[in-house]
């Protein structure tokens, strides 16, 4: 299946030097109206298409022969309420039998600029996980499959917000089916790894209520932050992860309003500030050895003393809100016998067999001695193998005893 990957990253980009060509211009999306329903949306349906447009498909600045269409549509974000976001359509260039897969980039973004709706034109600064995932999205491209790449943060990039995600996933297939013609049967499947695995999990937990229509045959999430509480004390002092302390306190106010100067220290409202338009590559390494106790002011020692932000976190932990009707392939790396040095592996393991009492069909993998960007080759491998499955309609195993 590596192969296929790496094959798909020429014949899915078409990134040589002789089919490329310069990009034409392209606004940030929060500079560009496309991005801003012309009128009101709430009486919408979610998933409806609000606009479409073709766009330049482009890898690292250079444009390709191939084209996607990018949609405007209408979703839910975390409070229930009407909200809309973008998603990027990509058809193969031989084209199989209907079949959709739902791709969550994990670009873990605060500023627009990281939106896979604006890099997959081949703009902006992409770092080395979105350009490994594009050559992922290509492999799926060359054998065949439509792929739907979700805006999933949604319009103010709400980082690890659980259900808007799912939501926004969920909708994202509604509109690709909608639009391209597809027959509302059509096959779905869901990935996503890291920051993807968030659209990939909450997309398959709230989907029995929120869009029981959907033909979804399996979802796979690899590298998943299970339960922030857990997270932050692992990567608290972390000389290559700490960086994501300050982004999530940006993430949960934009969602949840919280008063962040109700406690944060002077160094933790500079911190914010500055990372507050970032991609994940910007922040995460540029302060080894930042603690949560740094980010908060007296009384305060950590995050997880501050009753808004517990009740916030709360309601993000996976598995809590519903239970998967689809088989799953859930994953995590194990490098220090206590994560794969940002997810939490017990957390991984745990949710996991909780899914199994439920009677969900779980395939857990856990890659030991591999750590959070090291375990993205051995995931990417095995959930091309499950999707292949499952889209076969091969019976889906389990190893609930094992997890």
């Amino acid at each position: 299946m590596l192969l296929v990957f790496c094959a798909g990253l020429g014949a899915g980009t078409g990134s040589s030097a002789a089919q490329s060509a310069a990009l034409p211009p392209v606004p940030l999306p929060s500079a560009d109206p496309f991005y801003t329903p012309d009128g009101p949306i709430a009486d919408l349906a979610p998933g409806t298409v609000i606009k479409s447009r073709t766009m330049t498909y482009g890898s690292l600045e250079l444009a390709t022969p191939l084209t996607s269409t990018q949609v405007l549509y209408r979703t839910t974000d975390q409070a229930g309420g009407p909200s809309a976001t973008v998603a990027t359509i990509l058809r193969p260039l031989v084209p199989g039998p209907p079949r959709l897969i739902s791709y969550h980039m994990a670009y873990d973004a605060l500023g627009s600029e990281c939106d896979p709706s604006y890099t997959l034109t081949g703009n902006g600064a992409p770092g080395r996980a979105a350009i490994a995932e594009q050559g992922v999205i290509g492999g799926y491209l060359a054998a065949g499959y439509t792929v739907v790449v979700p805006d999933y943060e949604g319009p103010d990039l709400e980082w690890t917000i659980g259900r808007q995600s799912g939501y926004a996933a969920l909708d994202g297939v509604r509109a690709t089916i909608d639009h391209v013609g597809l027959p509302a049967s059509t096959p779905v499947g869901l990935a996503g790894y890291s920051g993807g695995s968030v659209p990939t999990q909450w997309g398959a937990e709230v989907a029995p209520s929120y869009a029981p229509e959907l033909n979804i045959v399996g979802a796979a999430a690899g590298g998943l932050p299970v339960n922030i509480a857990h997270n932050l004390p692992y990567v608290s002092g972390s000389a290559t992860w700490a960086g994501v302390i300050p982004a999530l306190v940006v993430a949960y106010q934009r969602a949840y309003g919280i008063d962040t100067d109700s406690f944060l220290s002077d160094y933790g409202r500079q911190l914010v500030e500055t990372v507050s338009s970032q991609c994940i590559n910007a922040f995460a390494a540029d302060y080894p050895g930042l603690t949560d106790a740094q980010m908060v002011r007296l009384p305060y020692t950590s995050l997880l003393d501050i009753p808004a932000v517990v009740s916030a976190i709360g309601d993000n932990v996976m598995g809590t809100t519903g239970t998967p009707r689809v088989p799953m392939l859930l994953a995590v790396g194990n490098l220090d016998g206590i994560g794969d040095s940002v997810m939490v592996t017990a957390d991984v393991a745990g949710l996991a067999h909780e899914y199994c009492t439920r009677g969900v069909a779980v395939t857990y993998a856990q890659y030991d001695r591999l750590g959070h960007s090291e375990a993205f080759v051995p995931f990417q491998a095995q959930t091309a193998q499950f999707l292949t499955d499952r889209f076969a309609g091969l019976a889906p195993t389990s190893n609930c005893q094992g997890s």
